[in-house]
C-alpha cells in the first residue's frame, strides 16, 4: 500500500510519505535513504544503500543522519523492517552518513 501525503484535496498533487526506522517520524520519501538486505557470502546480511531505489528486495526507509541510523541500530530495527534473521551489518551506512556508531 502507497502512503500519499493527503494534506490538500483540491486537486494538487500529493508526494509519497515514508516513515524512518530510526527516529520514527513521517517524512517525504524524497528525504529518506532507502536501505535493503543483500545476503553476505560467510553467513547473515548486509544492509546496503539503495539512493537509486531500484534493488530489487524489501526496503526500509532512513534519515540519512548518523543520529537515526545509531537509533536504528540500538533498536534492531534493521532485522525487523527487512525481515531478516540476526544483525545485518552495516558498515556500508556507517560509511556513507559518516557515523561512528557501531
Amino acid at each position: 500500500m502507497v502512503q500519499h501525503d493527503l494534506s490538500s484535496t483540491d486537486g494538487e498533487r500529493t508526494f509519497p510519505v515514508r516513515t524512518c526506522i530510526g527516529c520514527r517520524q513521517r517524512t517525504l520519501a524524497a528525504d529518506l535513504l532507502r536501505v535493503v538486505a543483500r545476503k553476505q557470502e560467510p553467513s547473515g546480511f548486509a544492509v546496503v544503500p539503495d539512493p537509486d531505489r531500484r534493488l530489487p528486495g524489501r526496503g526500509a526507509w532512513l534519515h540519512p543522519s548518523p543520529e537515526c541510523l545509531g537509533l536504528a541500530v540500538r533498536r534492531r530495527a534493521f532485522g525487523r523492517a527487512l525481515r531478516v534473521t540476526g544483525n545485518p551489518d552495516t558498515a556500508a551506512l556507517d560509511q556513507l552518513v559518516g557515523s561512528t556508531e557501531e
